[in-house]
């Protein structure tokens, strides 16, 4: 049998393991991702070990060896250290069977054959040895390389066994297909498998909500998400999972006139999103803000940001609810932001997403998301910038990412125009900020303060004052400084009748 070990198995990991496993008198090898990914030539820090044995034994000895912590989960029979920057994860050969109401299934002790046969897809079951006599030599019985070169996914097994048994392995299909394609080399899932999928699909309800969104999450990190949700669409997951996404498709047509397909738009979208912003990460132009103390903490984003996708992705999700065709000028969707910021909630809750600050987040841009575009075909005003930065705050360069993803037509010289004039509500934002500090507004009259110069106590005064003041800031009555606030306040208090200590 051929070995492979340049490029591959030259890290000093494999050749500790394989000494340590001969000392055992167990057998040892590379399975998985790891194994798929140097044939792709992607990086990979994770590797998975299979033992025919203990791999928490083998995990240990290797740990004294090379002085690393091994954790170990004695639940899942696995062990997992560090060493050179790599996680290594180790476990016993074994094989399974399930129960139909659950995805959890019955191990027992098996082989290196066994093993792979239980793996979810062929690509994912080729395996290196690293036993001293055969060290490199591939194993792959159900013809994963070839599947690599040919960019196809399915199962080792009937793709009915293997999706029933574990329903989350139809949305790793998926994911898969989204992550490995690119231009180049673009990865399909097979008809069969499709297929199984859709006689399958209501098997999704024995998995949790959390470990199905954290399969959506890894999609939507993709460079392009639109692959994963056009394929959730059509083996009938998606109507099982965001039901409310699927409810954007199709196109109504009333007096000739149709309105946009918003399913495709809003996959356009999320696509144009995740590519601008990974070309701003790369760049280094992306700062995210965390709470310190009175103010914030600025980082330089390096990752992306799976909310800002998700609001890409729910940014038109009210559109269904607001649809309305007005005769003689077509259709409208007027307020479809503000449904379907209301809607956003709902959404996280049934998903058993985060409610916290995460959630309010994306609330806040699919709320915020038609008001950059406004402005460019408005006469842009101070004040108007002055209250998009005081709404939007720190997420205002994320809304702006994401409205201009938003700006999609079959024309180009229109997509031109717009991008063009938005160019310059970007620069006028800059330069008001620059002037007015708006971004984190905090008004300079606070209602202690003015309880304190007139001496009375919690009132609805005391918000019509602190309103009063705010707006004149934001329109540019006064400038944000307390000296200003301060001579507003009182003049406005006079005219309520209050008079200063």
């Amino acid at each position: 049998m051929p070995t492979i070990t340049t490029g591959f198995l030259e890290g000093n990991i494999f050749r500790i393991v394989s000494e340590e496993a001969e000392r055992q008198g167990v057998r040892a090898f590379v399975i998985g991702g790891y194994v798929r990914d140097c044939f792709l030539g992607r990086a990979n820090k994770d590797i998975d070990i299979v033992v025919e044995g203990s791999g928490i034994a083998l995990a240990e000895a290797i740990g004294k060896r090379v002085k690393s912590k091994v954790s170990v989960f004695k639940n899942f029979g696995t062990a997992m250290l560090h060493i050179d920057g790599v996680e290594v994860e180790f476990v016993g050969a074994r094989k399974e069977s399930y129960s139909h109401d659950s995805r959890k299934p019955i191990v027992e002790d098996g082989t290196l054959e066994e093993d792979q046969k239980r793996r979810d897809f062929t690509i994912n079951a080729m395996a290196f040895s690293l036993q001293k006599e055969d060290f490199g030599a591939l194993i792959d019985p159900f013809g994963g390389i070839r599947d690599l070169n040919d960019g196809i996914i399915r199962t080792p097994l009937d793709p009915d066994t293997t999706y029933s048994d574990d329903p989350l392995r139809m949305l790793r299909a998926i994911r898969f297909s989204c992550k490995l394609s690119t231009p180049e080399h673009k990865f399909r899932i097979v008809d069969e498998s499709l297929d199984s999928m859709r006689r399958n699909a209501y098997r999704l309800d024995i998995l949790s909500k959390e470990r199905i969104v954290e399969e959506l999450n890894k999609m939507l990190l993709t460079p392009r998400p639109s692959i994963a949700f056009r394929l959730l669409d059509e083996t009938d997951l998606l109507s099982r999972i965001l039901p409310q996404l699927e409810m954007l498709k199709g196109v109504e047509t009333i007096e000739g006139k149709g309105h946009k397909e918003n399913f495709s738009h809003t996959l356009q979208v999320v696509d144009n999103l995740a590519a601008e912003e990974d070309a701003a990460i790369a760049k280094g132009l992306l700062k995210d803000y965390e709470p310190d103390g009175d103010g914030w903490k600025e980082t330089v984003r390096t990752e992306p940001n799976v909310w800002l996708r998700w609001a890409a992705l729910l940014h038109d999700i009210g559109k269904p609810a607001t649809k309305k065709f007005i005769q003689g000028t077509g259709w409208t969707f007027h307020g479809h932001e503000v449904i379907g910021a209301k809607m956003v909630p709902k959404i996280f809750s049934s998903l058993k997403m985060p409610l916290n600050e995460k959630m309010k987040y994306v609330q806040k841009l699919v709320g915020l998301h038609l008001r950059p575009i406004a402005l460019v075909d408005e006469e842009v005003t101070d004040s108007a910038i002055r209250r998009l930065l005081f709404d939007a705050g720190n997420d205002i360069d994320d809304l702006m990412l994401l409205c201009n993803a938003d700006i999609t037509s079959k024309n180009p010289s229109k997509v031109a125009r717009i991008k063009s004039n938005f160019e310059l509500v970007k620069k006028k934002l800059v330069a008001v900020e620059e002037k007015d500090a708006i971004r984190n507004f905090k008004n300079p009259i606070t209602g202690d303060y003015i309880m304190e110069v007139y001496g009375i106590g919690p009132c609805n005064t005391i918000g019509l004052i602190k309103e009063y003041v705010k707006n004149a800031i934001l329109d540019g009555v006064i400038g944000n400084n307390f000296e200003e606030a301060d001579a507003l306040m009182r003049q406005k208090a006079s005219e309520l009748g209050l008079s200063a200590r």
